[in-house]
This record gives C-alpha cells, sequence and structure tokens, in this order.
C-alpha cells in the first residue's frame, strides 16, 4: 500500500463515514458468529490500528502490519492490549504455531498478489471451527485512481471471491455484497474519475460534518439488511469462510 495512504488513514479512521460505516457492519456481522468466550482473534494487515478497539470487543485480539510507520501508530494507540507483529502474506505470518478463532483481512486480499497462496496458507492458523471473515472491494470495472493510489491488485465479484474459497479448501458460510445504498454516488465518482483523471480519487476527502454523519449512518443502516439478506450488488463484498 502507498505510504501515504497510511497516513492519512490514520488521521480519519476513527471519523469518515465509510470507516465508521464498515465498523458498525464488520461488528454486526462478528457479534452474529457466535465466538466463543474470550475468542482469539487476528487481524492480518492492521493498519494504524483502526479496527482494533471494536475486535477487542469481542475476544483477545492479536494484529500483523507489514509497514513500519503505521505498525508504529498502531502500538501507539493498542500496543499496551494488543500484541501487534510485523508480517507478510503469504510467507511470513505472524504468530507461527498460533491457532484463532477468527481471522480478519478487512480490504487486505486485494493487496496481495498471491491471494490463492495466502488463503491456503491461514487455513493452518485456523481453530477449529474458527471462521475467516474478509471484505474487499468490489467490481473491476469500478476501479479508478483510489485503487492505484493503494496499490491494489484487483477487485472482486462475488463469484470470483467464492471460487476462490473454494479453491482454497473453504466453506462459504456467508457471501454479501454490502456498500449498496450509496452504490450510485460511488459507481458515478469512479466513472467521473475515469474520465477526468485527478490526482486524487472523488471522496479522498472527509465530507463536510453533516454530510459525512448522514453517510455514517447510511452506510451502517446496511447492518440491519445484512442480519436479513444477501445484498445483490454494492461497492464492496464481504464474505465468512469456514474451513471445510
Amino acid at each position: 500500500m502507498n505510504p501515504e495512504a497510511y497516513l492519512q488513514l490514520a488521521e480519519v479512521e476513527s471519523s469518515h463515514w465509510w470507516y465508521r460505516g464498515r465498523r458498525a457492519i464488520l461488528a454486526d456481522v462478528i457479534a452474529g458468529l457466535e465466538l466463543p468466550d474470550n475468542a482469539a482473534i487476528f487481524e492480518i494487515g492492521c493498519g494504524s490500528g483502526g479496527n482494533l478497539g471494536m475486535l477487542m470487543e469481542h475476544g483477545t485480539v492479536r494484529a500483523m502490519e507489514l509497514d513500519d510507520t503505521a505498525r508504529a501508530i498502531a502500538e501507539t494507540r493498542y500496543g499496551d492490549r494488543v500484541e501487534i507483529a510485523p508480517g507478510a502474506c503469504p510467507d511470513a505470518i505472524a504468530f507461527r504455531g498460533r491457532r484463532f478463532d477468527l481471522i480478519c483481512m478487512f480490504d487486505v486480499l486485494e493487496h496481495v498478489a498471491e491471494d490463492r497462496e495466502t488463503l491456503q496458507v491461514l487455513r493452518a492458523h485456523l481453530a477449529p471451527g474458527g471462521r475467516l471473515l474478509i471484505s474487499v472491494p468490489a467490481y473491476q470495472w469500478l476501479w479508478g485512481v483510489h485503487d492505484d493510489f493503494l496499490h491494489h491488485q484487483r477487485r472482486y465479484t462475488a463469484a470470483r471471491l467464492r471460487k476462490l474459497a473454494g479453491a482454497t479448501g473453504y466453506r462459504v458460510a456467508r457471501l454479501s455484497y454490502f456498500n449498496t445504498l450509496l452504490f450510485p454516488l460511488a459507481a458515478a465518482a469512479r466513472l467521473k474519475d475515469r474520465l477526468l483523471r485527478p490526482r486524487h480519487a472523488s471522496g479522498h476527502a472527509q465530507p463536510p460534518g453533516a454530510v459525512n454523519t448522514a453517510m455514517a449512518a447510511i452506510f451502517g443502516f446496511e447492518r440491519h439488511l445484512l442480519a436479513r439478506i444477501s445484498l445483490p450488488f454494492g461497492v464492496s463484498l464481504l464474505t465468512v469462510l469456514d474451513a471445510a
């Protein structure tokens, strides 16, 4: 990931509507997994630590981060409560020999060239009955300036993610698009960026207060929909995988 992106992430991930909405959705998904008491949780690619506080509400958390700057920020914030180690996918996964009830990759897999090999390796890190929770960006046709800036390797469709899970020995327990309600705005912004090729992607900056709050509420509301149905399209995808 672009080093500049980690610094930007650290500045906005507690308040920007996208991070707030995504945390609300992922927290609701995790709550529905019925993890064991004091579950062992491992976040791969924790960045500057924006999800660690949420994850600590569900168990004992360890984390891995490749980038030294991002890891230092995360350690400053949570190092007294979360063990955060360097590591990389697929060949240098941290905490070798430990097994986890939940492994999380929140918008990380799209950065990894060897996505198939990474999922294969992670099976050995799951405890019996353990789950892998992944979120990724959706639809290659939405590729834009933001993807280039973040050094993405690809975007996914539900079919591609399902095929990848099956090829690496997982059973798909849950698969859904999300960020659906704001999809028209996101698609329009990506298409505009494709035409104009600006230096920074549309929506790169945090919107003014009231707009940011409203968008966070709209995005976060999708957790109520996802509790009942799988959404048929969206800017992002999430999946819960069991080791088959």
